[in-house]
């Protein structure tokens, strides 16, 4: 095929979230030229909106604290969580993935980012083998106006615009009832008074990692192009060696000498690809809405197989109360005392303290077998006592009473009424549960048992931090569904995060990582930041394998230029 050729660069990068900049700064570091392209009209996608944690096991920031990491410690503790996965979650990738850390994280401080540790979030199975506490890492609060104008199209807007970090929520989820929350209530109050008094605009967590990625790519001189979509994958020689995509509203050519990164995202609001895979319509994803899974839809149409691609990074969530809103996803406060999460016949069915992506899973497993709506059912203490993301907005309160998501009652029975539960069946309930809280042990499903379960406890509940009773009136039930953070399968890689055809040959020229590509995290979630963790990583190493290459394009055709400068 004859292809006018309008812009030439190194690396062409598609998508802007941590996966797609990780690719970016590294070929740029590296002395490639590179270009970015945004399929919307904002940029940072769910990265950006993100809690901004990175998984990392045996970090340089850990191994600086002397936290106890190792390499055979990290691949012992994915083995044992991850398991055998299917070819994204292959023991090759496993390793690609732990020995990219270190130089990720290197390059990424060298470049000017400033990391600091969550010494205190366990990983979500810590009691398997190899398992840890303190793992993940998070970018300090960052001062948009480092970046001008850019922060107006960041999607960081939709996330929380203030200087919190991912380590402060555990705690200030109880600033209200134990000492140690209140203690960093406080210091939260005064980091984001601090800021302001000092005319800084800072950002923390996942707006704070994006911006902090913008900021590099901009003093490295990569362009960034919003609203270009990549709506084609050009092949010579069953090598990619370029993308058609828009630019100014016209369609141009943008030769890539090195390569294509694919690092777009996933297909979380693509509802026809969502029912046909996994049953669901995506109208509960927390993800951006620009992933609708195009960039995996041509990576399929060049002969790339797929995998992983009925699961998601699933959690408790509450649905969006109109089709203006967004699902709230569920972390802490399922986790809190005073609280119980039943299914469509009021009965408890799981760990309610369990990793969200484990909950998620165990939603959609036993809606095969009880039909109905799942409803969190809290007592007044739980409201009194702990900050409830999902309830700081009265409109939205409003509005979630209105179209029937939330309810509340003096009494259990009439709740259930409220929700079309079986009175006699969810009094039993409670009941049961309430005893169990009593003693401090659940018999059923053995809240509070794990170290991550007590992460999002309170101490003060005694004596176990995940389990209080549910009979202080008034009683609120709202509703739960299988939400997501995204989804989690895609293009298969190997440890280059090449892209790969069915028969395992690699598609030369064509890179993909995050969740656009098979999870190396299989069909779990291993730590806090196992999305982003591998995304950066593998984006990262993808940039690194295409800065080796020594293959140049073959023709001498003059580039039209007039349409891309």
């Amino acid at each position: 095929m004859s292809v006018t050729w309008h812009g030439t660069y190194d690396l062409v990068v598609a998508g802007t979230g941590a996966a797609a900049f990780a690719a970016a700064v590294t070929a740029a570091d590296e002395g490639m030229t590179v270009l970015m392209l945004e399929s919307t009209d904002r940029w940072g996608g769910s990265t950006a909106m993100s809690g901004g944690g990175l998984w990392l096991p045996n970090n340089p920031l850990m191994q600086r604290d002397r936290a106890g990491d190792s390499r055979e410690e990290a691949l012992t503790y994915l083995d044992a969580t991850v398991g055998d996965a299917g070819p994204g979650a292959s023991r090759h990738r496993k390793e690609a993935f732990v020995d990219g850390v270190g130089s990720f994280v290197s390059l990424a401080e060298r470049l000017g980012m400033r990391f600091a540790r969550a010494a205190a979030y366990p990983d979500y199975y810590p009691e398997r083998p190899s398992g840890k506490i303190g793992r993940a890492i998070e970018h300090e609060p960052f001062d948009r106006r480092r970046i001008g104008q850019w922060w107006a199209s960041s999607r960081g807007q939709d996330g929380v615009p203030l200087p919190v970090k991912t380590d402060d929520f555990w705690l200030l989820s109880r600033a209200w009832s134990s000492p140690d929350g209140m203690t960093r209530g406080a210091r939260v109050v005064a980091r984001i008074a601090g800021s302001a008094a000092r005319g800084h605009k800072k950002v923390g967590m996942g707006a704070a990692l994006a911006c902090s990625f913008l900021e590099i790519a901009i003093a490295q001189g990569t362009p960034v192009w919003l609203s270009s979509p990549v709506q084609d994958l050009i092949v010579e020689d069953d090598r990619v060696v370029g993308v058609r995509t828009i630019k100014d509203g016209k369609e141009i050519h943008v030769r890539a000498t090195r390569g294509v990164v694919l690092g777009a995202g996933g297909f979380d609001h693509n509802a026809e690809l969502r029912r046909r895979y996994q049953g669901v319509d995506g109208t509960a994803s927390s993800g951006s809405s620009g992933n609708v899974g195009s960039t995996i839809a041509l990576a399929e149409r060049v002969g790339a197989a797929l995998d992983l691609m009925d699961d998601a990074w699933w959690g408790g969530s509450i649905p969006p109360s109109g089709p203006d809103k967004s699902a709230a996803f569920l972390v802490s406060e399922r986790s809190m005392p005073h609280s119980i999460i039943v299914d469509g016949a009021g009965r408890r069915f799981a760990n309610e303290s369990e990793s969200y992506v484990d909950l998620g899973h165990h939603m959609l497993e036993h809606s095969r077998e009880v039909t109905g709506r799942y409803w969190m059912i809290t007592d007044a203490r739980h409201a009194r006592k702990y900050l409830r993301s999902y309830a700081l907005d009265p409109r939205e309160n409003k509005a979630r009473s209105a179209a029937g998501i939330a309810h509340s009652a003096h009494t259990i029975h009439d709740l259930a009424d409220l929700t079309g539960l079986d009175p006699t069946a969810l009094a039993e309930t409670v009941e049961r549960f309430n005893a169990n809280a009593r003693t401090g042990i659940d018999h059923d499903f053995g809240r509070g048992n794990s170290a991550y379960d007590r992460y999002y406890g309170d101490p003060l509940s005694s004596p176990n931090p995940n389990l209080g009773t549910i009979e202080k009136a008034p009683f609120a039930a709202v509703e739960i569904v299988a939400g997501d953070l995204g989804t989690k399968g895609g293009i298969v890689t190997d440890g280059h995060a090449r892209a790969l055809r069915a028969n395992g040959t690699v598609i030369e020229g064509l890179y993909a990582a995050g969740n656009c590509s098979a999870s190396v995290m299989g069909r779990t979630y291993p730590g806090p930041g196992s999305t982003l963790g591998p995304a950066a990583v593998f984006g990262h190493l993808a940039a690194r394998h295409a800065a080796a290459q020594g293959w140049a394009p073959d023709d001498t055709q003059d580039v039209d230029r007039s349409r891309v400068e």
